[in-house]
């Protein structure tokens, strides 16, 4: 069990209260999804129930965790540089859980994660290897230690089909506490019976939350539902306000007229009775002052991101060949290995082609091949969204630097308007892309490609670390943006509303991969 009481976490370098008198209660079996827009502390709450010491260097945490007997294990959205670096055979051997683990347990487990016998004893460096096969690389060495409490950040970034459908086996049918965070609203809907929702109201200056023991879809459902029938009533009660006040107003009025008009030549008893009248409709108006504190309040939720992916894009002629690819062998990065033979590729006019395969086929490889023959040409305008942002992001420029290509001041006003409008805070447009989390820094390069008026977007995963909340908004803008797209992808939402046409890529080069949706 785990247990957590009045935790309240606040960002030191804007002052800014993530969470408030935050209380959780895990029970063995429990699978919570973590789900909020981007930069509200999800990935930070699970780093400090892990170690609240991984947060100490930019957050002040108050608050009480109760872990009983649990051995928490911490799945993080990023390797540090320090692991990247290792081998992969340091990186399981360095542990020292590896050595306790019979030769037998360690086979079974790689092979349910797709990972080849030897794979712990590779001698390429873990940062060499595809994202797939980093992240499967960490869960392979999260079961080393048998947790019973998983804290997984993002654990179906990059993985592959097969292996999306093994890690959602593995969460369901996990004997302890699960908390988890997803962009994948699929593996969501199949996992999660429980789900944990922050919140940044007022342009991020209002912390809450919301702990449902429900479904994602039930949720959600719940959630629209209990707004609309809140708004109904805020409705109501102000157009009863309004037919009482106008109705207070046309009292107010007569007896301030009776009591202007009563003379001093009157008796007093006149004026002591029309000043009597009006210390009543004072009183009367003190009372509906009173209950309107009570009246019901429109529901609040976070402004929905807003994106625009068609603004002047030049459209792609039906019949014009985008590209017509063809290589007998795809190298791996150093050329010492090959990773298919004999791939194929025709694009024609404004499709929307999906990519996929197992994890280190080749096809990040195969992506990057495609932008360095379109990026040059002069007759198209193509952008490029890597999986790995920092081969696009320089990290000591901020998003506003970054953006802004002329460094006109109008320029950069209107970038932070958009920025805001993908629910940037003004502290975090002047905030090193380094410190951005990732869903933001993915915003910044889907904010890239909206004001880029590109007709060939080249993606890599583009839908990875961003929140479920913005995952239907982003689909859309990508289905009907009137341009070609070229994109890998393991999201399935993605691929069944986007991708006009998919394609996997095997050993043996590009094949339709409709049959498997």
């Amino acid at each position: 069990m785990l247990q957590i009481q009045n935790l309240t976490i606040t960002h030191r370098r804007d002052l800014r209260v993530l969470l408030k008198d935050f209380s959780l209660t895990l029970n063995p079996g429990d699978k919570a999804v973590l789900i909020g827009e981007e930069g509200d502390g999800k990935s930070t709450l699970l780093k400090w129930i892990c170690d609240p010491a991984l947060i100490q260097d930019y957050a002040d945490a108050e608050g009480t965790i109760i872990l009983n007997r649990e051995r928490p294990g911490y799945l993080p959205q990023d390797l540090s540089p320090a692991e990247k670096n290792l081998r992969v055979s340091e990186f399981f051997t360095n542990d020292p859980a590896f050595w306790e683990i019979s030769p037998g347990t360690l086979k079974k487990a790689a092979a349910a994660l797709g990972l080849e016998a030897d794979f712990c004893f590779r001698e390429q460096t873990v940062g060499s290897l595809s994202g797939g096969e980093r992240v499967k690389a960490e869960l392979l060495r999260l079961q080393l230690h048998e947790p019973t409490l998983l804290l997984l950040d993002e654990p179906s970034n990059d993985l592959d089909l097969d292996t999306l459908r093994v890690l959602e086996e593995y969460i369901q049918k996990f004997p302890g506490p699960v908390l988890f965070i997803s962009h994948d609203e699929t593996l969501i809907e199949r996992c999660a019976t429980m789900v944990i929702h922050l919140e940044q109201l007022r342009k991020k200056s209002v912390p809450r939350h919301t702990v449902a023991r429900l479904s994602y879809r039930e949720y959600l459902s719940r959630r629209a539902a209990d707004f609309a029938h809140q708004a109904q009533n805020a409705a109501d009660d102000r157009r009863q306000k309004q037919i009482r006040d106008e109705k207070f107003r046309r009292i107010y009025q007569k007896v301030d007229a009776n009591l202007n008009s009563t003379s001093h030549e009157m008796h007093d008893s006149l004026g002591r009775l029309a000043k009597k009248k009006m210390h009543a409709v004072k009183s009367l108006e003190k009372r509906f002052a009173r209950e309107d504190e009570d009246m019901t309040e429109f529901p609040e939720e976070e402004e929905p991101i807003y994106l625009r992916l068609d603004g002047a894009v030049r459209q792609v002629p039906a019949g014009k060949t985008v590209i017509e690819y063809a290589q007998s062998a795809l190298l791996s990065r150093d050329g010492s290995r090959v990773l298919a033979k004999d791939v194929f590729l025709r694009v024609r006019g404004p499709e929307k082609i999906g990519i996929i395969g197992r994890n280190g086929v080749g096809k990040t490889t195969l992506l990057r091949e495609l932008a360095e023959i379109l990026l040059p040409r002069t007759d198209l305008r193509a952008l490029y969204m890597p999986q790995n942002y920092e081969e696009e992001l320089p990290p000591h420029l901020t998003a506003v630097d970054f953006l802004c290509e002329s460094g006109d001041l109008s320029e950069a006003t209107r970038i932070r308007s958009w920025l805001g409008a993908l629910r940037f805070t003004r502290e975090e447009c002047e905030h090193p892309l380094t410190d951005l989390s990732g869903g933001q820094k993915a915003k910044v390069l889907l904010l890239k490609l909206s004001i880029s008026e590109a007709n060939i977007l080249l993606l890599d995963e583009p839908t990875r670390n961003l929140s479920p909340l913005s995952g239907p908004v982003i689909r859309s803008r990508f289905a009907e943006f009137p341009g070609c797209i070229i994109s890998i992808s393991h999201d399935r939402k993605f691929l069944r509303e986007v991708c006009t046409t998919l394609y996997e890529l095997t050993e043996t080069g590009l094949r339709p991969a409709e049959e498997l949706f």
